[in-house]
């Protein structure tokens, strides 16, 4: 990973009206609090130095996920190539979390940028002999063209923010 990748992912990003920005992992806890709008709901984060607001619900009750404004979530990996988070589906329900409210917030390391679709590959070949099966790729807001014109925003969040974690 290089910045150029980094960049590179910046880019696809800004075509899909995602927000990007690159923050040290001390500044990371101050960022997501102002971005995120209550209700909250999250995923622990597992970057060292980095931690949720203590408001986020991190195991919500199906009414709370309902009810939230915000979900943020960790990235397994992020591919510049078109600007897509891979987040995994795991038991405590990062799935749903960073699909059901109007916002997500998606929290990932440098390191975890990958330049293209064959990087991610690999990556998800690792995470399956690691016994990780499932993962969701989301690329930006939803879209549907299927009535006729180009609709943003049918199903899962509206609003997308991916923080990349400068020093992780």
């Amino acid at each position: 990973m290089t910045v150029d990748t980094v960049g590179r992912f910046e880019r696809a990003l800004e075509g899909l009206e995602v927000g990007l920005e690159r923050v040290p992992a001390a500044d990371a806890s101050g960022r997501i609090e102002t971005i995120a709008q209550g209700p909250v709901v999250g995923t622990p984060l597992p970057f060292e130095g980095v931690s949720l607001p203590d408001s986020v619900r991190t195991e919500p009750t199906p009414a709370e996920l309902e009810a939230a404004r915000t979900g943020i979530t960790p990235v397994r990996f992020a591919i510049a190539e078109y600007g897509t988070v891979a987040i995994e589906s795991t038991a405590d329900g990062t799935e749903p979390i960073a699909l059901y409210p109007d916002r997500h917030v998606a929290v990932v390391a440098e390191r975890d940028v990958v330049p293209d679709l064959s990087a991610g590959f690999e990556r998800l070949a690792d995470g399956f002999d690691e016994g990780r099966t499932s993962v969701v790729f989301a690329t930006g807001r939803s879209a549907t063209a299927d009535m006729g014109e180009l609709v943003h925003g049918v199903h899962g969040p509206g609003d997308v923010h991916v923080i990349v974690l400068e020093d992780r």
